[in-house]
């Protein structure tokens, strides 16, 4: 996007008033003007209330304090309604155990926890490192290509598909339900009606559908699919809860690792000095991965509901109002982290941000993400002097997912 462009939306930020700034506008993200509009809220209104918008009336908690009290309020601020301001059409609900309160959250959650258990993930380390080195061998020098179908979509199914003891021949399927799941309906997108995603729900929940069959009628596995086909809280689950479950697992082992591996290389261009640091002290992954998770925000925001009427930032939200908590204004608040719109690989807290979430819905599958980047860029410094960006990135159309969907790059001959 052309400066120009950008000084308008800074401008533009500034004096519309307050009560027309809607920051659920999918158009923000995919433009990145997104920053100008957090920071006019963070300062005049960090618990805004948009009266109108397609989503409907709506709060935006915008502050990193604030955000964490909403986490903690979930009694009062329930997960139950889903986890994005959009509501899905009667008949169209989606269970999943995110979107669920305790008691029924914590069973759930526990049944998938194992995956992601230490010894588990020391599993993992290895076969990760080889299909890293694999790929990044195996890519083109000298020529440009789109890094994100190349690598992070590559890198990401695989894992996907490792985890779900999915058919590795049809792993670009999960990427594609994952898309499908989280886009906004529009003409000529990816998916154009509630009634098309509908469609592509069938399509995964059959595909799954198989694969449960034969992990129910066979010994347990330690794989995704074997683990809710025997769990003791999700054996029971009936098609739609299935297949909500199924979603939030793909779209959370998808978009969050995904996007951070086109962040990173995108960020590291733009930050010369940051990449020149890396190179000299290559030990600075440790603390670069949590900084690029926290500078991209894979997951912009999550939704909560009032079950009764509740107090965060100073206002009173009314029962049955819905709140989007912004993390991805939480990680640029100038009060909880230092210096928060630059990239600084060497920061002295570098997890203290918000894009896991925080409290019971924190992310069951950070220390994976952060691993597999880890993993990435390690390999990364071991082969290729510098990833040339060589064009503009194309973000995607969303204010939930904030993703890329094309990085061109030239790795050097």
């Amino acid at each position: 996007m052309d400066g120009s462009a950008e000084v308008d939306h800074a401008a533009l930020a500034e004096k519309i008033p307050l009560d027309q700034i809607d920051v659920s506008d999918p158009a923000l993200y995919q433009q990145d003007v997104w920053p100008h509009y957090f920071r006019r809220l963070r300062r005049d209104a960090p618990v805004h209330y948009c009266k109108e918008s397609p989503v409907g009336p709506f709060w935006s908690v915008t502050k990193y304090r604030d955000i964490v009290d909403t986490e903690v309020k979930h009694r009062a601020l329930s997960s139950a309604d889903g986890i994005t301001l959009r509501d899905r059409p009667p008949g169209m609900e989606l269970p999943m155990f995110i979107a669920m309160d305790p008691p029924k959250h914590e069973a759930e959650r526990k049944v998938v926890q194992p995956i992601v258990s230490p010894d588990n993930l020391a599993n993992f380390e290895g076969l990760i490192r080889s299909r890293v080195c694999k790929l990044l061998d195996g890519l083109p020098r000298g020529e440009t290509f789109n890094w994100v179908d190349r690598v992070s979509i590559e890198l990401t199914v695989q894992m996907l598909a490792t985890l779900f003891d999915f058919p590795f021949q049809d792993r670009r399927k999960l990427s594609y339900w994952s898309d499908c799941g989280t886009a906004v309906p529009f003409p000529g997108g990816l998916i154009e009606s509630e009634e098309q995603r509908e469609e592509v729900f069938r399509e995964c929940l059959g595909y799954f559908t198989k694969l449960w069959n034969e992990r129910v009628n066979s010994e347990p596995r330690p794989d995704l699919i074997s683990m809710l086909a025997h769990g003791e809280a999700t054996r029971n689950m009936g098609p739609r809860e299935y297949l909500g479950n199924l979603l939030l697992l793909i779209v959370g082992g998808n978009d969050t690792t995904r996007n951070s591996m086109s962040g990173g290389v995108l960020f590291l261009s733009q930050n010369p000095q940051e990449f020149a640091k890396l190179r000299a002290r290559p030990e600075l992954v440790d603390s670069m991965v949590p900084e690029i998770i926290r500078y991209q925000t894979p997951l912009a925001y999550m939704r909560r509901t009032a079950l009764v009427d509740a107090e965060i930032g100073g206002k009173t939200i009314r029962k049955g109002d819905k709140l989007a908590m912004w993390y991805i204004s939480g990680n640029r608040d100038e009060e909880a982290i230092d210096e928060p719109d630059r990239f600084i690989i060497d920061r002295p807290r570098p997890r203290q941000h918000l894009s896991f979430g925080f409290g019971i819905h924190r992310c069951v599958g950070k220390s994976l993400a952060e691993m597999q980047l880890k993993i990435l860029w390690e390999e990364i410094l071991q082969r290729f002097p510098i990833t040339e960006v060589v064009g503009e990135p194309k973000r995607v159309y969303s204010s939930f997912v904030h993703g890329i969907t094309e990085l061109p790059v030239r790795i050097p001959a």
